[in-house]
């Protein structure tokens, strides 16, 4: 009887562990095709989002090129906060170079990471900035955001719309409380002086790797361009 019991207990094991096997192998292939059906969809709100964003920084007025086909993906860069790397793309109109939209990250915020958009004109001058991702106090600090800030008519982040390093040096690149050049909001300094310092740093980026960002394959990926 016991041999015939674990005899029993041997095909009710394997009989369940087939059933969870069988089991696993399909959810796998349901989520794998509904991964397949859904990406294109997917791929199209990214992509639509991303142009969305462009055109706040760039009319498409000022460029005549394929936007999110002309970019190049760069490695982990220090002095853009991006840890794990980013993308950049591309602006040219009749071929010649327009500006570079650079993704780039404060990490320094009053509640942690913001990342941006910036887009930088060949000239050097900042064609615009916008805040893509942020935790900041509502109410108080999200004026950043230009959805969020409760001036309408000329929210927060415009006022870097066309200032260069020509216009503004490095070492005023930051809020008039530390001695810079940018306005800043009584009471949530810290969140104006984290963007500025990022947009800052994506202006600066620009300009020094300006040769390689626009002449490199489009698709390539850059490991060390910042070194």
């Amino acid at each position: 009887m016991r041999a015939a019991d674990a005899r029993t207990a041997t095909r009710t094991s394997l009989r369940a562990a087939g059933i969870m096997v069988l089991f696993t192998v399909a959810f796998t292939a349901l989520m794998a095709s509904a991964y397949t059906l859904t990406r294109p969809t997917i791929e199209a709100s990214q992509n639509a989002a991303r142009l969305r964003l462009i055109n706040e920084l760039l009319p498409a007025a000022y460029f005549d090129n394929d936007l999110l086909a002309d970019h190049i993906d760069i490695g982990p860069t220090p002095t853009l906060g991006l840890a794990h790397g980013g993308r950049i793309f591309r602006a040219r109109l009749h071929g010649e170079p327009v500006a570079l939209i650079i993704e780039t990250v404060a990490t320094d915020g009053y509640a942690g990471r913001i990342a941006l958009a910036v887009a930088v004109a060949a000239d050097g001058r900042v064609h615009g900035a916008r805040v893509t991702e942020h935790r900041e106090t509502p109410g108080l600090g999200d004026y950043i955001d230009p959805r969020k800030d409760r001036n309408k008519t000329r929210p927060w982040i415009t006022q870097f719309d066309g200032v260069s390093f020509a216009e503004v040096t490095p070492a005023r690149w930051t809020v008039k409380r530390d001695g810079g050049h940018f306005d800043a909001p009584a009471g949530a300094t810290i969140s104006a002086r984290a963007t500025t310092h990022a947009i800052g740093r994506a202006a600066r980026f620009a300009i020094e790797h300006a040769d390689t960002l626009f002449h490199a394959a489009a698709g390539a990926r850059l490991e060390d361009v910042s070194k």
